[in-house]
């Protein structure tokens, strides 16, 4: 909206001001190109960079080989959500700042991470039922079932039904560590430390350090 001041009549002291509410602004760029900004988009996001994530994701290839460490014992005709896109919406939440389950309750109706996890139906038009429709992707509570399952269990439990192969995921990591590199190192040093940061307040996820009396977090930082 742009808002300017009009002139005053004479022999009145009344103000008077124009709003006028333009459909796109134009700007000249040096280049001599134009940029527009337009305010017709219905969807917005505060979470863009999540196409670049996505971009490092299909690099590496990341979610598609960490799902191949897990066994879905769901039955496939009930399944809407493919381990693949859970794990996707998971690990690019946290990416992008959150860290709790909870968040994805809002997160679940962000259409351009939807596109970014499964590149369908970002307005989640087609879900089975009526509730869930404009939910694209996975609530906490689905999210919440895989990071809760017991391999071991996994076949039988009614509710956590995919289970996960430490063993694959270790090999796993060790192949994305080499494959960062032209050629594979002779010997790999891993130097493990921690910092302490003092904490004012309840933080969630400090303690109490003794030997300093005083809250704390304590990171533990991995250095190759």
């Amino acid at each position: 909206m742009c808002v300017k001041n009009a002139k005053r009549p004479k022999h009145t002291h009344h103000h008077s001001a124009t709003e006028c509410n333009p459909a796109e602004l134009r700007f000249r760029l040096p280049s001599r190109k134009e940029l527009v900004a337009c305010f017709d988009g219905s969807d917005t996001t505060s979470d863009a960079g999540a196409v670049l994530l996505l971009a490092a994701d299909r690099r590496l290839g990341l979610t598609r080989r960490l799902a191949a460490c897990f066994t879905d014992h769901r039955a496939p005709g009930r399944i809407e959500h493919p381990v693949e896109d859970l794990l996707a919406q998971r690990i690019f939440g946290l990416a992008l700042g959150y860290e709790d389950l909870e968040d994805h309750d809002a997160l679940s109706r962000d259409s351009l991470l939807a596109w970014v996890v499964a590149e369908r139906d970002p307005s989640g038009r087609s879900r089975c039922r009526t509730r869930d429709q404009g939910r694209p992707l996975a609530s906490s509570v689905t999210l919440g079932r895989l990071e809760r399952s017991v391999p071991e269990e996994a076949p039988h439990s009614r509710y956590c039904r995919i289970g996960f192969s430490q063993e694959r995921a270790d090999d796993l990591l060790v192949d994305l560590f080499l494959e960062a590199h032209d050629e594979a190192p002779r010997a790999i040093v891993l130097d493990l430390d921690a910092t302490d940061v003092p904490l004012h307040g309840k933080q969630e996820g400090r303690f109490f350090h003794g030997n300093v009396d005083h809250n704390r977090y304590l990171p533990l930082l991995v250095f190759c």
